[in-house]
C-alpha cells in the first residue's frame, strides 16, 4: 500500500506518464469535459474535494513548468485565485478567456474533476521537466 502522496491510482498514473508539454487539467464541479480526454472524476459531493486540496497534492507530485487559467477568476473568485497563486509561487502563470480555456482543454491527456463549486476554479498544468 501507498503511504502518502496521491492515492488514487488513476491521477498517479497520468502524473507518472506525462512528458514535457503535456496538459493536465484540475477543473471545478461544472468544467464541460470533452469526450475524448481521459476524465478523473474525484467530485463526490459539492465542495468534496476542494479545488485547493487536488491542487497542492498535485504540486507535490508533478513538476510544472506553467499553468493557464481563465482570466475571468480574478473578478468572479479573487479570494480562491489569490490562494491558487500562492501556491504556484515561481510558476509562470498565462491569462485567457474561458472560452479560450475550454478550447485548451481539448488538448489535455487528462481533466481532472473535483467537487469545487466555486466559478472559474480550473487551472491547465504544463509538465516541465526535472534536468
Amino acid at each position: 500500500m501507498k503511504k502518502r502522496g496521491i492515492l488514487n491510482h488513476e491521477l498517479i498514473e497520468v502524473i507518472a506518464t506525462l512528458g514535457h508539454t503535456d496538459a493536465l487539467v484540475i477543473a471545478d464541479a461544472g468544467l464541460p469535459i470533452p469526450p475524448e480526454v481521459k476524465r478523473i472524476d474525484l467530485a463526490v459531493i459539492g465542495g468534496v474535494p476542494k479545488f485547493m486540496e487536488v491542487l497542492r497534492a498535485v504540486l507535490d507530485e508533478m513538476q510544472v513548468e506553467h499553468a493557464t487559467i481563465a482570466r475571468e477568476m480574478a473578478a468572479k473568485s479573487p479570494q480562491l485565485r489569490s490562494e491558487m497563486m500562492a501556491s504556484l509561487a515561481g510558476i509562470s502563470v498565462d491569462e485567457v478567456s474561458h472560452e479560450e480555456f475550454k478550447q485548451f482543454t481539448r488538448g489535455a491527456r487528462a481533466i481532472v474533476r473535483t467537487g469545487e463549486f466555486t466559478p472559474y476554479a480550473n487551472i491547465i498544468l504544463h509538465s516541465g521537466v526535472v534536468f
